[in-house]
């Protein structure tokens, strides 16, 4: 017995893998032109000739929202035959590809409705391009967490994988209203989307750990929801019943942790008028910290 196969790792498996990581290398490349595409501009031009941070911030959201969505494709198990693994892993990549720019979409037009997000990354801002990213990298820890917990590749596994993409697209957009409202009472009725266009990186960090946070909660409810393929409405309620008790004691939590721990300053002020990005990203931790807490404490 060699020492891989002493540890399980048989020579198809070897193939397996090898399969699964050449497909997730052009479906990576494969992502980083469609940033380029999908805007009508040079992804290359606008990385290395213009220099246009915020597009190399989006374009990075998208790849690592991406390959956090193969991790949910990629099982480690032997498949039945190569073409069975191959066809598997680019099904579940494309279909994860595809909903990551419908999100994005969805997000653009819904939730930040204030402003044409595009423009703004192709001149340069950077707070509306760290949102576009974390809501990427948002959206894909949910279909990854999706993709767990749906089994097989059949019709009925895609309508699961897309019914709950759809309730966690509502939960961040009713995530963004709730931080709209609650930025809106402590700035006399000005727009949070209309400071991100302005360029506030302080702001657009806090509320990119938000959103993050929200993703990551979202996930718990895969250990408590069964999987059964046919039963659409159930699958669509449970999702949306739980991610919503996730929100609010997310939110709870997050907003005692935040109390504890930075003790004695006042966010709103450092934040939102001082655009004091230490104390966002002391926020955003927070909030990432405290999602990871509550998923863990009920995996």
């Amino acid at each position: 017995m060699t020492f891989l196969q002493q540890y399980g790792i048989t020579e198809p498996l070897l193939i397996i893998l090898a399969i699964d990581l050449a497909i997730a290398i052009v479906l990576l490349a494969l992502m980083r032109y469609l940033q380029g595409w999908s805007i009508k501009v040079n992804s290359t031009k606008e990385l290395a000739e213009h220099d246009n941070f915020a597009f190399g911030i989006s374009t990075a959201g998208a790849v690592a929202a991406l390959g956090i969505v193969l991790t949910g494709a990629i099982t480690g198990e032997a498949a039945v035959s190569y073409t069975t693994e191959a066809i598997g892993m680019t099904a579940y990549g494309l279909f994860g590809l595809i909903l990551i720019k419908l999100g994005r979409y969805l997000h653009d037009k819904i939730a930040l409705n204030e402003f044409p997000k595009n423009e703004e990354i192709l001149k340069g801002n950077v707070s509306v391009a760290v949102v576009d990213a974390a809501a990427a990298i948002a959206t894909a820890i949910i279909i990854r967490a999706v993709l767990m917990w749906a089994e097989d590749i059949t019709i009925d596994t895609f309508i699961a994988i897309f019914s709950a993409f759809l309730v966690s697209q509502l939960i961040l957009v009713l995530l963004t209203r709730l931080r709209e409202n609650r930025y809106a009472k402590r700035n006399q009725d000005a727009s949070m989307q209309q400071a991100l266009k302005q360029g506030q990186t302080a702001l657009a960090i806090r509320h990119s750990g938000y959103m993050i946070a929200m993703a990551l909660s979202f996930n718990a409810a895969s250990h408590f929801i069964l999987y059964i393929p046919t039963a659409y409405l159930n699958n669509i309620f449970g999702w949306l019943i739980f991610s919503f008790v996730m929100l609010v004691l997310m939110s709870l939590v997050i907003a005692l942790v935040k109390k504890l721990v930075l003790a004695g300053i006042n966010l709103a002020e450092e934040v939102e008028k001082q655009h004091n990005i230490g104390i966002a990203a002391v926020e955003m931790a927070i909030s990432i910290a405290v999602a990871l807490i509550l998923t863990a404490l009920m995996a």
